[in-house]
């Protein structure tokens, strides 16, 4: 029996998925929305405090990218909503599935339905004491990721943005294709891991990253420790701001968009879909 639809059935597994999807009630839809959001967020809370103590960034970004995907893997066994990957509805849309205004609503909703997942596990892991750990390293390292996130260029942000959405949306179209529990779960694995070590932008992992450093700013251990270990300015650690934070969150969205809309969902559907035919 065969356990991986062809890549022709599995577009299609996600347009029905997509009609589901747009037509989900507002509180499930914001619900759904947060788990995801939490799930996300662990797994870059469990990435983080795997690779924090390595000092080789080869090596740190390959156990980042083992671990990190355990956040996309619950989110597809769970069923929840993730703004990146609802960026496939769009095939739905070019089908007359449903409407824009539909993919509108979903994407809108889910988006802060993430944020507001991720914030929750923000404050839990600060007040958890899980940045003690290493000595209070894993807090400096929060400040650390957070400062280089907020510091990126709008180009760089953008066009990483792109790159790791097209990544997450062929997960998510080969985790649909897949029949069976472990081809799922290599289905997610293997192009988030991808997307990991390269250090592509994710939005809503950025809602984890983001605001945990923010929070772990607050603190003058973790401050003085990022500081001395990783040679951070007084003035880096204070750009850690919700406002310089959106110099992240706006190009690294609306990369995350072309990605998964105009790199993925388009072509997916002139080549399975419209012009399905034309070889025949």
């Amino acid at each position: 029996m065969d356990n991986f639809h062809g890549a022709a059935e599995g577009i299609e597994i996600n347009v029905k998925a997509a009609q589901t999807k747009a037509s989900l009630s507002l509180r499930r839809m914001i619900v759904l929305g947060m788990l995801a959001g939490a799930f996300i967020a662990l797994g870059g809370a469990a990435s983080s405090t795997a690779a924090f103590g390595i000092d080789n960034t080869g090596i740190q970004r390959l156990v980042t990218g083992v671990v990190f995907p355990v956040g996309l893997m619950m989110t597809v066994f769970g069923g929840a909503e993730l703004f990146t990957g609802n960026c496939l509805i769009e095939i739905a849309v070019l089908e007359k599935k449903i409407n824009v205004k539909q993919l509108i609503r979903n994407l809108t909703v889910v988006y802060f339905s993430n944020l507001v997942g991720s914030l929750l596990i923000d404050a839990l892991l600060y007040f958890s004491g899980n940045l003690d750990l290493g000595s209070d390293l894993l807090g400096a390292y929060a400040i650390k990721l957070a400062v280089s996130k907020v510091s990126i260029t709008p180009v760089k942000a953008l066009t990483s943005g792109i790159l790791c959405n097209v990544l997450v949306c062929v997960a998510i179209l080969m985790a649909a294709s897949a029949t069976d529990a472990i081809g799922k779960l290599f289905s997610a694995f293997f192009p988030i891991f991808g997307f990991v070590i390269c250090g592509f932008e994710h939005c809503v992992a950025n809602m984890f990253y983001i605001p945990i450093g923010i929070m772990a700013a607050s603190n003058p251990t973790y401050v003085s420790l990022a500081q001395t270990a990783y040679g951070l300015t007084a003035e880096q650690i204070s750009s850690l701001t919700v406002l310089n934070s959106l110099n992240n969150f706006i190009p690294v969205t609306i990369g995350n968009l072309i990605g998964g809309i105009v790199l993925v969902s388009l072509p997916c559907y002139l080549v399975q879909k419209k012009w399905k035919d034309e070889d025949r």
